[in-house]
């Protein structure tokens, strides 16, 4: 039995002139957290857009769950649960109506429906808040419900469009497990974020630039096999304006900023030393992280690209 959930053939979308989705190929798997990075501009809503049949592709061609992008829009839209940053919830609805409505929505029969409803509130952890506005409820409550909505109806494969943007760090955390437990029950999700610590928790990630798909692999193999050198990090006071004369030295590959830190990327391990001696600081070598590797990725496709 075939395993793939979501392909793509060349997916392109341009309006007029922009391209902002340019010849994506990719497949996503049955039950697995497949994440989606880039930055804001990268194509990352737009692809979720054709993906849940909301855009049509202006080139090349996709399924999800063996449904046509073009075709068969409206049947995917049946089929699968939806949740943008936005959140789309009734602030003058409870919590209660807010899951009622949805549930009126996908059409689940009423006989089902208290049911569903109560697991949704057990899931989102709301117990006790059913009567509560929507508009009272804090971000990371907010979010939670949204989710609540969006899979009420059990769809096979979830999309989170940037679900965790302007909540708290521990309501992502939190927000995260509970997509790991939908996973684990075999539904598949694919979440678009920039949060580096919620890629780590994706099976397999795909990275996008300029609307082009730049790496498309899981984060261990893409934190081993990107990266070509030794990675060093050296925190120095004046990091922002020594980087372009870092970036000059013979023995220097590419280098960064991150936060207060700057990460150099060296042709060898015997360079450290005299990065050591021009920087006048001592560099510790590390191990490359996402971040490290996308940022690798966007520059070498820049390159490319000009």
């Amino acid at each position: 039995m075939d395993n793939t959930v979501i392909t793509t053939r060349a997916l392109t979308k341009t309006f007029g002139s922009f391209t902002a989705v340019d010849k994506i190929s990719m497949e996503v798997r049955r039950g697995e957290i497949y994440g989606f990075l880039g930055p804001n501009g990268s194509g990352k809503s737009t692809t979720i857009r054709m993906l849940c049949g909301i855009l049509e592709p202006t080139s090349g061609s996709g399924a999800v769950l063996g449904y046509d992008l073009v075709r068969e829009a409206e049947k995917i839209k049946r089929k699968i649960g939806y949740m943008s940053q936005k959140f789309s919830l009734y602030d003058d609805l409870t919590v209660y109506e807010n899951l009622d409505f949805y549930a009126g929505l996908y059409s689940i029969p009423q006989r089902e429906r208290k049911k569903r409803i109560g697991e949704m509130i057990e899931m989102a952890l709301l117990r006790g808040r059913e009567n509560e506005l929507a508009a009272n409820l804090s971000g990371g409550w907010k979010q939670r419900l949204a989710l609540g909505c969006a899979i009420i109806s059990r769809p096979a494969v979830l999309f989170l469009d940037e679900p965790t943007s302007g909540v708290s760090p521990t309501s992502r955390r939190a927000f995260f497990r509970i997509i790991q437990q939908l996973a684990n029950e075999n539904t598949t999700v694919m979440v678009t974020t920039h949060f580096m610590d919620e890629a780590e928790r994706c099976y397999r990630i795909a990275f996008i630039s300029e609307g082009r798909l730049i790496a498309d692999d899981t984060p261990e193999n893409l934190k081993n096999n990107v990266i070509k050198g030794v990675l060093a990090e050296v925190i120095h006071p004046d990091a922002l304006y020594i980087i372009d004369n870092l970036e000059k030295l013979p023995y220097v590959l590419e280098c960064s900023n991150h936060g207060p830190a700057l990460h150099v990327l060296l042709e060898s391990a015997g360079a450290v030393q005299a990065l050591n001696n021009y920087t006048g600081v001592e560099a510790k070598i590390i191990r490359p992280s996402l971040e490290d590797v996308f940022v690798s990725l966007a520059k070498k496709n820049r390159r490319q690209v000009s």
